[in-house]
């Protein structure tokens, strides 16, 4: 790669760092594996940086390579992972409802297939279209449309299930919570 490419791949990663490394916490929970994401992404693009025509479109590049990075991750620890009866309870570590909303969240998230979970990332966290989110993963619309729809109603599911378990006391807690947002 020649210099200049070299400086003008530092200076994308510079500038795009932040957002980059939101977009790899929304694809992996834990925020040390976001870490290695990017960095692992990065690595590969840095490769194939020369190749990229268009450098308005190395976010998506970079998104895709991210993408398939924690689907190869997920293939490899899936048969190592082992299923039982009950989920381990999830923790908060700020108190804040905010922060609380936002681990329960990621934490249902891992319900989900990694297929469903790049289209939901995509078209909600990333606010793309539905053609944008078709585009960047390879598929249609329509399989982005369904395979969305799918995914908001597992989403949906285990919040219920999730909300039917909770002791009486985090049922009032939650009541009142709702009760003096409105």
């Amino acid at each position: 790669m020649a210099h200049g490419e070299v400086l003008e791949f530092e200076e994308y990663v510079r500038t795009r760092q932040d957002a980059l490394l939101r977009s790899a916490r929304r694809l992996v929970p834990d925020p040390v594996d976001a870490q290695d994401l990017l960095q692992t992404a990065l690595v590969r693009t840095y490769g194939r940086w020369d190749g990229i025509a268009d450098k308005r479109l190395a976010d998506a590049y970079l998104r895709r390579v991210m993408i398939n990075t924690r689907t190869e991750w997920w293939r490899a620890r899936k048969l190592e992972e082992v299923p039982t009866e009950q989920l381990p309870d999830a923790s908060v570590e700020d108190s804040t409802e905010q922060h609380a909303d936002r681990a329960l969240l990621m934490d249902i998230m891992k319900v989900l297939a990694p297929k469903q979970r790049s289209v939901v990332v995509l078209r909600h966290w990333e606010q793309m279209s539905t053609e944008e989110t078709a585009a960047a993963l390879g598929m249609s619309a329509g399989t982005v449309k369904s395979t969305l729809h799918r995914a908001l109603a597992r989403l949906r599911h285990e919040l219920e299930s999730r909300d039917s378990e909770e002791p009486a006391g985090s049922a009032l807690e939650r009541e009142e919570r709702e009760r003096c947002a409105a």
